[in-house]
């Protein structure tokens, strides 16, 4: 039978491989390249093969050749993961099509993780399960069980940088074969060049080194994610010396930047002419993602990351913005945006700026250790504050002024240097249920006509007192649990009128309510002394 389908010695080939009933529902391969070229007889056989009168309702069992039978069902599985360990992943996949043995083997984790491992770097998988999404897994406590090919699909059509990346793949065509979907480039920016002219989609993957002058103003799209072993960001560095280290302009919509170190190092640090250069750069009208980036700035008159006008509204999570010389994070000029799970410390100045009716949403940022204030609102700023611990800066945590209008929710605020939070020059905005302790000053200060609403906190434990109100303070303080305080609870000097009602404040270590001169007071629970 099989002499007659395949030719004269077709059953003496140990190459004649045909599986017996299963093998007319195995049919489908990667790609129908590699059907092509059979003989038109072959594939007419094949098919009627599969539609065979059952007898006594069982396929009739076609012949098995030895060939077939010794490898397909004796070879041992270590031969055949070995000679399958020389193939790349389409004839990997070409081979799982052969037979049920061959598909489980060819599905082998350790085949897929060497493969990925030359391809990416990555010595986790990185999932990518939807557009702006990525994140690395331990393998033993994935749920499917090959991450590294599950990965490998997700990630396949991408572009790859790396200096000599280009003409080592190039001058090898025999190596690669089968990787044309993937395309090689020596540069970010011939990369970001090969989006513009339509080459690939926009999946850029910058490999492991250090990337430096290179002029990448996004406005498209694109996708470009750091790929190297281990911790992936350190290793994957680009940096700029003249110029902002990237630019974000209007087109550049759900562009997606990650896991890369990304500095700004001008040779003059404190040249004037560097004040409008940034390691990230966002203008009106896009909202990118950064996503798990060291974000690093020595110079001293510009911040690390600015964020300005109408419609820039990007998203910046799990970043790390420290030890720069100037403001770490910048939002102004009606920017608004979302900024969560960031580690924001050690910078010279402000670890956030809000100014010029910037409205961000900022939640569970962990900004500490700075050389000047925690987060500072100022000039018509507003934002939304929800659940940040700001502790041990060197001026207050949350400093408000000149009109600014923040929100600040269940966020905690300690071990200030000087005060927890601070309220000046006509100055609002509303403090509800944080926790502001163990500041070397007042918990809260409110001073020069300023109007804060305070309600809600636990302050407690104050090197001074719990709230202090002076120089024509005013404000709500309502509702608060003020105890622990070195000074007394409450203080109230020189013509501030502030409203201070249904608060708690007890076992201060001075007095409860503390009034230098005239204020309203309504009902209070006073749980020790009330000095007047």
């Amino acid at each position: 039978m099989v002499a007659e389908e395949s030719g004269q010695g077709a059953q003496n080939s140990p190459y004649q491989l045909r599986r017996k009933s299963l093998l007319p529902k195995r049919t489908a391969c990667p790609t129908k390249t590699s059907m092509e070229g059979a003989s038109t007889s072959t594939t007419e056989n094949f098919g009627h093969r599969a539609k065979r009168a059952r007898v006594s309702g069982k396929s009739q069992d076609l012949p098995v050749t030895p060939a077939e039978q010794y490898l397909q069902v004796k070879l041992p599985d270590e031969v055949v993961l070995k000679i399958f360990s020389y193939l790349l992943e389409q004839d990997l996949c070409r081979a799982a099509c052969v037979c049920k043995r061959f598909s489980e083997l060819a599905n082998d984790p350790i085949l897929w993780k060497r493969l990925y491992m030359e391809v990416f770097e990555y010595t986790r998988p990185m999932m990518h399960p939807e557009s702006g999404k990525f994140h690395q897994i331990n393998p033993e406590e994935y749920e499917q069980p090959n991450p590294w090919k599950e990965s490998f699909q997700q990630l396949y059509k991408g572009a790859h940088v790396k200096p000599g990346f280009a003409e080592h793949f190039y001058s090898n065509p025999a190596r690669y074969k089968g990787r044309e979907n993937m395309l090689y480039y020596d540069t970010i920016e011939d990369a970001l060049g090969g989006v513009q002219e339509a080459h690939f989609d926009g999946l850029i993957f910058v490999h492991s080194g250090i990337y430096t002058d290179e002029w990448i103003y996004i406005e498209s799209p694109i996708t470009m994610i750091g790929a190297a072993p281990g911790k992936v960001a350190d290793k994957v560095i680009i940096e700029n010396t003249r110029d902002s280290t990237f630019v974000f302009m209007e087109g550049s919509e759900d562009a997606y930047v990650g896991y890369m170190t990304i500095k700004f190092n001008p040779d003059d640090k404190s040249a004037q002419h560097h004040n409008a250069h940034h390691c990230l750069e966002i203008t009106v009208n896009c909202s990118p993602i950064i996503d798990h980036c060291i974000i690093r700035s020595t110079c001293t008159v510009g911040s690390a990351v600015c964020v300005s006008g109408q419609g820039a509204s990007p998203t910046i999570k799990h970043c790390n913005i420290s030890d720069c010389e100037n403001v770490g994070l910048y939002i102004t000029d009606h920017a608004q945006g979302i900024y969560e799970d960031n580690e924001i410390s050690n910078n010279a100045l402000a670890g956030i700026w809000v100014k010029n009716h910037g409205n961000p949403i900022i939640r569970r940022n962990h900004i500490h250790h700075g050389r000047d204030v925690g987060v500072f609102t100022f000039d018509h700023g507003m934002g939304y504050f929800e659940s940040c611990s700001i502790h041990r800066n060197r001026i207050a945590g949350f400093e408000v002024k000149a009109y600014a209008n923040p929100t600040v929710v269940r966020c905690e605020i300690h071990h200030g240097q000087t005060g927890g939070i601070y309220v000046h020059e006509k100055g609002r905005g509303q403090f509800i249920e944080n926790k502001i302790y163990a500041n070397n000053f007042a918990g809260v200060w409110i001073t020069s006509n300023s109007d804060p609403t305070i309600r809600g906190n636990a302050i407690f434990n104050g090197n001074q007192g719990g709230v202090y109100i002076f120089g024509d303070g005013r404000g709500l303080v309502e509702g608060n649990d003020i105890y622990g305080n070195a000074l007394a609870g409450i203080q109230i000097r020189t013509n501030s009128c502030p409203i201070v009602r249904h608060n708690k404040i007890h076992d201060g270590q001075h007095g409860g309510i503390y009034v230098f001169i005239i204020f309203r007071l309504l009902t209070n629970v006073l749980l020790q002394k009330l000095t007047l």
